[in-house]
C-alpha cells in the first residue's frame, strides 16, 4: 500500500512565495513585547512560545504551513513515496546558511538525526519517533526511513528545523545555543539575558525578504506594560494580550488588536498517581467544579471556546460529540463531602497563563471544598516541572499545550503514551491506541482510535480540558500581519504601512 503523501512541485513553493506580502522597508528596527525571554534558541531543544516565536525566523523548516493551513514547501521542495516505511525529499538548491555555507542533504539528514537521538533528548522527540533514520541519498535528495507508515509525517515535519551540521559539530549543543546559525530570513545578532533577542535580516535570502532590518525580541512579563509599549510606540507587537487590554488598545485609538483561533487548548493536569487524585471522585469534582463557560465569557471575553477534548475543532482526530462533564458543583461539593475532609492542593502555573482564569479556578475548588493555593513560577521552571513524566510530575497544574502540528498525533501522544518526558499518565491500553493510530494510513481507522482515547479522558480524567485558547496580539496600527493557527510569528510574512 502506498504512502498517501502527495507530491508538492515547486511550483506551488513560487505561487506561496508570491503570495506572501511584499518586503517594506519603511520601518528598519521592530520591536516584539514577549512575555518571557526564550529558553533555548536551539530549535531541537526546549519547546515554548517565546522560544518558537524568536528562533522560527532564524531557522527554515523542510516544509511549513501557509497562512491559511495548508502544507507547503520550504527546505524540501517536493516529496514522493518509496514504500510505506521510505519516502524521498528533494532539497532546495542555493540555500546557504547565515555563515555563508551551503545548506546540503548532508545537513537536512543530520537535523532530522539529531532530533531523534535519544542523547540530545529533545522535548520534540516524540513527535518524531516514528522516523527511524534519514539519509542524504543524492546531490539534492534525502530519504527518511520509518518504523512504519506514519500518516502524521508532514504535519510533524512542519517543526523540523534545519540546523548545520558543520557549526553543530565543531562548537557543540551549548554553544550553538547561544549563538544560532540557520538559514532563515532572520539572522542571530545578539542575545542580552533577561532583555533582549535581536536579529538582523538575512538579505541573501533564498525567499521573500524580512521587510525590517533589525527585529528585536525583549522580555516583557507584565501584559499591562506590553500593551503601554505599543501604545507608546516603543513596541510595534505585543504577544498574549488578555480581551481586556486588547479592548483598552482598540480604544485608546494608539494600535489595534489582532487575534485568532489556535490549536492551543488550556488544561488542568490531574496526577492520578499522587493523592488527593489518586481518587477517581476527586477529579470528578474538579470537573464538576470549574465553570469554562463562565471563565470564557466573563474572564476572557469570550474569543476562547469551551471544549471538553485535549484536541481542538483545528486538529484532525476533533469529536463534536464529546462535551467533558458539565458545570455542577453540586455534584462537586457531594462527591468532595463523601470523600471526607478538605482536599488540600497546590495548582502549579507559569507566568505565561492569565493568572485571572488561574484564581477563579482556585476560588471555584474552595467553593467545592478544596483547600486551593496557587505556585506561580516563571515558565522554564513550570516547564521543567512538568517534564517528568506521569509518576514525578505536579499533582495539579493549569497548564497550555500545542503541537503546531494540527493533528491528533502531536497533541496526544506526548501527553498520553508512557515514555516521554510530557506523559501525564501510563495506561497500556492507551498507548495501543495511540500507536495503532500514528501506524496507519487509515483515515477511519485513526478516528476510532483517537475516539477510543478522547473518551477514556473523558471517563478517567487525568487531565480536564478546559478552552480552545485565542492568541491576542497588540499591534501597531502600520503593522499588516495575519495571525495564524499554529503561532507562528513569521516576520517575513508581515510589512509595514503607514
Amino acid at each position: 500500500m502506498a504512502h498517501p503523501l502527495k507530491p508538492a512541485l515547486l511550483g506551488a513553493a513560487l505561487a506561496f512565495a508570491l503570495a506572501l506580502p511584499a518586503t517594506a522597508e519603511a520601518k528598519d528596527r521592530f520591536v516584539v513585547d514577549l512575555v518571557n525571554e526564550p529558553s533555548t534558541l536551539d530549535p531541537q531543544l526546549q519547546w515554548n512560545p517565546d522560544s518558537y516565536y524568536v528562533y522560527r525566523n532564524i531557522f527554515d523548516n523542510l516544509v511549513t504551513r501557509d497562512d491559511k493551513g495548508g502544507i507547503v514547501p520550504q527546505i524540501a521542495t517536493e516529496w514522493k513515496t518509496l514504500s510505506d516505511t521510505r519516502v524521498e525529499f528533494e532539497i532546495r538548491d542555493g540555500v546557504t546558511f547565515h555563515d555563508g555555507s551551503t545548506l546540503t542533504p548532508e545537513d537536512v539528514a543530520f537535523s532530522v538525526n539529531r532530533i531523534i537521538d535519544p542523547k540530545l533528548a529533545s522535548p520534540q522527540q516524540g513527535q518524531f519517533d516514528k522516523i527511524v533514520k534519514a539519509e542524504a541519498t543524492g546531490q539534492h535528495s534525502v530519504v527518511l526511513t520509518l518504523a512504519g507508515p506514519y500518516p502524521a509525517l508532514l504535519a510533524q515535519l512542519v517543526k523540523l528545523s534545519i540546523v548545520p551540521k558543520h557549526v553543530v559539530e565543531a562548537v557543540g549543543n551549548d554553544a550553538f545555543n547561544l549563538k544560532p546559525v540557520g538559514s532563515g530570513p532572520y539572522k542571530f545578532d545578539g542575545w542580552q539575558r533577561g532583555v533582549a533577542v535581536t536579529l538582523t535580516r538575512n538579505d541573501a535570502y533564498w525567499g521573500t525578504k524580512g521587510p525590517f532590518a533589525t527585529a528585536v525580541f525583549r522580555a516583557v512579563p507584565d501584559a499591562a506594560t506590553r500593551l503601554a509599549d505599543v501604545e507608546a510606540g516603543s513596541a510595534d507587537l505585543a504577544v498574549s494580550l488578555d480581551s481586556d487590554l486588547a479592548g483598552q488598545l482598540e480604544a485608546s485609538g494608539k494600535g489595534k488588536r489582532l487575534y485568532t483561533l489556535t490549536e492551543r487548548l488550556a488544561y488542568l493536569r490531574l496526577n492520578p498517581t499522587k493523592p488527593p487524585f489518586d481518587d477517581k471522585r476527586l477529579r470528578q469534582a474538579v470537573a464538576y467544579a470549574v465553570d469554562k463557560e463562565g471563565i470564557t465569557q466573563g474572564i476572557l471575553g469570550g474569543l476562547d471556546k469551551p471544549i471538553g477534548q485535549m484536541v481542538t475543532p483545528a486538529h484532525f482526530g476533533w469529536f463534536e460529540d464529546i462535551p467533558g462533564l458539565p458545570f455542577d458543583p453540586d455534584k462537586a461539593k457531594a462527591l468532595v463531602a463523601e470523600v471526607g475532609g478538605s482536599p488540600k492542593v497546590e495548582i502549579a502555573t507559569g507566568a505565561f497563563f492569565d493568572q485571572r482564569v488561574v484564581q477563579a479556578i482556585q476560588q471555584e475548588l474552595a467553593d467545592v471544598g478544596f483547600d486551593a493555593s496557587i505556585n506561580l513560577v516563571d515558565t522554564p521552571t513550570f516547564l521543567k516541572l512538568i517534564q517528568q513524566g506521569a509518576q514525578g510530575g505536579p499533582t495539579l497544574a493549569v497548564s497550555r499545550s500545542s503541537c503546531a502540528c494540527q493533528d491528533a498525533d502531536g497533541a496526544l501522544y506526548q501527553l498520553f503514551h508512557s515514555g516521554n518526558p510530557w506523559t501525564i499518565v501510563e495506561n497500556k491500553e492507551v498507548d495501543g491506541w495511540l500507536d495503532d493510530a500514528r501506524s496507519t494510513l487509515d483515515s477511519d481507522r485513526r478516528l476510532t482510535d483517537y475516539r477510543k482515547v478522547s473518551t477514556f479522558i473523558a471517563t478517567e480524567l487525568p487531565v480536564v480540558p478546559l478552552f480552545q485558547t485565542v492568541a491576542i496580539y497588540g499591534a501597531a496600527k502600520p503593522l499588516q500581519w495575519t495571525p495564524t493557527p499554529n503561532e507562528s510569528l513569521f516576520l517575513n510574512r508581515m510589512s509595514w504601512s503607514e
